[in-house]
């Protein structure tokens, strides 16, 4: 009777341990009560899972023409939410979920992140990838058909690569450069041709396409690039693809810190239309650049513990050489 007695005791404790296991559990995972780090990252992954469903993601790609230029206006493309954006943003969030990958690439940013840059932790663990355009979108910017293609491509700070791979099936050569060791491994392994950040001008030959996507707001002298890039380009049939993050707000990184860059380039307008007017308008004619065609996209990134993916406003420009661009250049 009496182990009998004490194997129910051991029961009733057993049952009554459990039921208050599950009240803490749901307790915690109310937004309320989520104070530990680990808990609130649980949640918020829950959250964003739900969020992708039904975020209104046209938002990402809406456009008010009426506010646009009217020089800039015929040249706007609008651009939609397409099955590769799906999938990458289905993918970062199964990625997000990886709970123990996701506390290592935590507890290794952390570390590092006083004394090595936001890129080159991302390099070394793999992650961070990012998706600017899919190759329905770029076809469709470059006015080109799946089976085009042509002999050099130059993608300027490509980072890991994934984004060359949706431009260079186009090419027969594909060249890059990237500032990030661990990313240059990563580019290497795909067979790209890195080439050093002051190399790229002086190979004695130019490239049917560069790609500059979101570097403009990242490095030093934006306008002295540009007119390097207008240089690099084969004439009258060159194309530049430009991505910039609106609203402009230029920093380098240095060494883990964020810092102004040495030339300062101002541009005017609080919305994006009247951003990508500006940038039309006013700063691509100076280095002999005009706009052929732009579209609004969401420039995306791999998430972490805290969020499935991250995302900003780009305005995507395809760019050629002015007629008058020699005399632009000497007036700047």
């Amino acid at each position: 009777m009496c182990h009998l007695q004490l194997k129910t005791l051991f029961f009733v404790a057993w049952l009554l341990g459990y039921v208050a296991f599950l009240l803490s559990i749901r307790r915690m995972w109310t937004a309320k009560h989520a104070r530990s780090p680990l808990v609130r990252s649980l949640v918020m992954n829950m959250v964003n899972e739900h969020e992708a469903g039904t975020r209104e993601t046209h938002e990402w790609y809406r456009c008010c023409p009426d506010l646009l230029g009217e020089s800039v206006r015929p040249l706007f493309i609008q651009s939609h939410l397409d099955s590769d954006t799906k999938d990458f943003l289905k993918k970062s969030a199964e990625k997000s979920g990886w709970l123990f990958t996701q506390l290592y690439h935590s507890l290794v940013s952390t570390v590092l992140s006083p004394v090595v840059s936001r890129t080159s932790i991302n390099g070394f663990l793999g992650r961070g990838s990012m998706f600017v355009f899919s190759s329905d979108q770029f076809q469709e910017l470059l006015r080109i058909g799946p089976d085009w293609t042509a002999e050099r491509l130059l993608d300027l700070g490509a980072g890991d690569g994934g984004v060359t791979e949706v431009m260079g099936v186009h090419f027969r050569q594909v060249f890059a450069t990237e500032v990030s060791v661990p990313m240059k491994w990563h580019l290497q392994r795909r067979n790209y041709k890195v080439l050093g950040i002051d190399e790229w001008q002086h190979v004695g030959f130019q490239y049917d396409v560069i790609s500059c996507l979101n570097l403009l707001d990242r490095c030093d002298d934006p306008l002295h690039l540009l007119l390097e890039i207008r240089k690099a380009l084969v004439p009258k049939t060159g194309r530049l693809i430009l991505a910039a993050v609106l609203p402009f707000q230029p920093y380098v990184e240095v060494g883990g810190k964020w810092e102004r860059p040495r030339e300062h380039l101002k541009v005017k307008g609080k919305s994006w239309e009247e951003q990508v007017t500006d940038l039309s308008h006013q700063v691509f004619p100076q280095v002999g650049f005009e706009v052929e065609a732009v579209t609004r996209l969401p420039y995306l990134c791999e998430g972490d513990m805290y969020n499935d993916y991250y995302v900003l406003d780009d305005a995507v420009f395809v760019l050629k050489a002015s007629d008058d661009s020699e005399q632009s250049v000497q007036e700047l």
